[in-house]
């Protein structure tokens, strides 16, 4: 895997302005979307910080474009073995935290809904630990991919992938596959279903008219609804904008057993491209779902209509719903 390089003007003409633009949209939705959540009345709570957390590693993620922009001009790697480095790391880096942190949103609210007593609100050190925690398991998980990019020379010098041993390259590539996105993926869509099964359930039984006590039930707000929705088109959305990366780290594995297998330059470049577009998509969903006329507050100007406040609607669910569930 590797960054070449291209002499057509007109080509790289087009390639920079799709970059300067995947750049200039996500940086600007990115930057609406941390304000929105930030002019939340009260205090920030857990799952807002994670989300937060998810927007500055897109930013971080978006931050390696400028210099694939550069690079694609250059007729060699000019930028030096550090920066061969770091710019693959970072990416993968970014990329791990943001789903991560998609998991990190989901176990805790899923966890709050079905406590059968009110939690208290995470203290703040909690919430650091949280963040720590992801940062720290993204940085090592992405460690290989810091050194093994490294500069090569060929007809020119290259930032490309090396990998000392095929069987170092496998093991790395099931247990990042596993830790950063099959355990986070699997962590969201079981939570999703659990609070559908309880909903769910909850419908049944207030449609027969049974009683409820009361003093043990579970509130499942119409808010926690709409962000188990985004949370799951977003984790939708990072599988498919992320596969391709996936796709060509297995391909760079099957070049190992058949060299005729090649990855042409303008293909791995389009690949990032499509994946650098997640970093658009994640911020405008995750708003448009939750804040309908925040958008149109920032960047038009334009006042709540109405005042309109959106509403919050509860659902309570028996304890026995919750212990049928756990014994299904």
């Amino acid at each position: 895997i590797m960054l070449l390089f291209k002499k057509d003007l007109g080509y790289n003409i087009v390639e920079t302005v799709v970059l300067a633009s995947i750049f200039a949209l996500a940086l600007a939705a990115n930057a609406g979307a941390i304000r929105l959540v930030l002019r939340r009345k009260g205090r920030l709570g857990a799952a807002s910080c994670l989300v937060l957390n998810l927007f500055c590693a897109d930013l971080l993620f978006i931050s390696a474009i400028p210099v694939i922009a550069v690079v694609r001009w250059t007729e060699s790697w000019t930028l030096g073995e550090a920066v061969c480095h770091l710019l693959f790391y970072l990416m993968s880096l970014s990329g791990s935290v943001t789903i991560l942190s998609l998991a990190a949103v989901s176990l805790e609210r899923v966890v709050s809904i079905v406590r059968l007593k009110p939690s208290k609100p995470w203290k703040g050190r909690l919430v650091a630990a949280c963040l720590l925690a992801i940062w720290a398991l993204a940085a090592l998980a992405t460690l290989p991919v810091y050194v093994g990019f490294v500069l090569c020379l060929q007809e020119v010098y290259i930032c490309t992938l090396v990998w000392p041993s095929i069987a170092g390259e496998i093991a790395w590539d099931v247990s990042f596959a596993t830790t950063i996105f099959l355990v986070p993926g699997l962590v969201i869509v079981i939570s999703y279903s659990k609070i559908l099964q309880i909903a769910k359930a909850s419908r049944r039984r207030l449609q027969v008219g049974m009683a409820y006590s009361q003093k043990h039930h579970i509130r499942i707000s119409q808010q926690d609804f709409k962000l188990f929705r985004t949370l799951f088109l977003l984790m939708i959305s990072f599988f498919v904008m992320w596969s391709p990366i996936i796709i060509t780290i297995l391909l760079i594995l099957v070049q190992k057993f058949q060299p005729d297998v090649n990855i042409a330059s303008f293909v791995f470049f389009w690949i990032m491209t499509f994946t650098f577009s997640n970093s658009i998509i994640n911020p405008v969903l995750y708003n448009i779902v939750q804040f309908k006329h925040g958008w149109r507050q920032i960047f038009f100007c334009c006042q709540n209509p109405l005042g309109k406040k959106d509403t919050t609607t509860d659902m309570s669910v028996n304890i026995l719903t919750l212990l049928n569930f756990m014994k299904a």
